[in-house]
């Protein structure tokens, strides 16, 4: 197994980036998005890369096979973003998805954020394990700060608080 390298996104990713995710939305889990949908992946130095928030991406042999974003809300908050994880290389033994996660803690911690929140889809039930096993508490939609940026496809919230 090739190792995984965990960096921040760089301005000739954002192709690579698209490539990753849509296919997982649209094939994987049946969700009608298209990449106008998500203006944020066109521009997310500007978007991601700003503040408080980071986005990073996950290497293997080259090619981008996990991405994570950081969005900062302002008041120490931030929204977690993109995490998504290529189904060759999901699950615990090979840990993309928890270095990308550590990555994004850490620097949560480095930067003084106080919460992390995300907005998911019901139909991503391994990644509500994910998230629940790693210290993410679900919460209602009416607990989420005024400045957290809803997605139309997200109906499972979760708060964790950095610290």
């Amino acid at each position: 197994m090739a190792e995984i390298e965990v960096r921040p996104f760089a301005e000739g990713d954002a192709d690579d980036v698209l490539s990753l995710i849509l296919p997982i939305q649209r094939e994987e889990f049946g969700i009608d998005i298209t990449a106008d949908a998500q203006p944020d992946l066109r521009v997310i130095p500007d978007f991601y890369q700003s503040g408080k928030g980071q986005f990073w991406v996950a290497v293997e042999d080259g090619a981008i096979v996990g991405t994570v974003g950081l969005k900062d809300i302002g008041n120490n908050q931030a929204a977690l973003r993109k995490m998504f994880v290529a189904a060759e290389v999901r699950g615990r033994e090979h840990g993309v998805a928890a270095l990308l996660l550590d990555r994004l803690l850490v620097h949560s911690r480095d930067a003084g954020l106080t919460d992390i929140f995300l907005g998911t889809t019901d139909k991503f039930v391994a990644a509500h394990r994910f998230y629940e096993k790693n210290g993410f508490a679900e919460i209602a939609k009416s607990a989420l700060p005024r400045a957290f940026p809803l997605m139309a496809v997200d109906s499972k919230f979760y708060r964790y608080m950095v610290g």
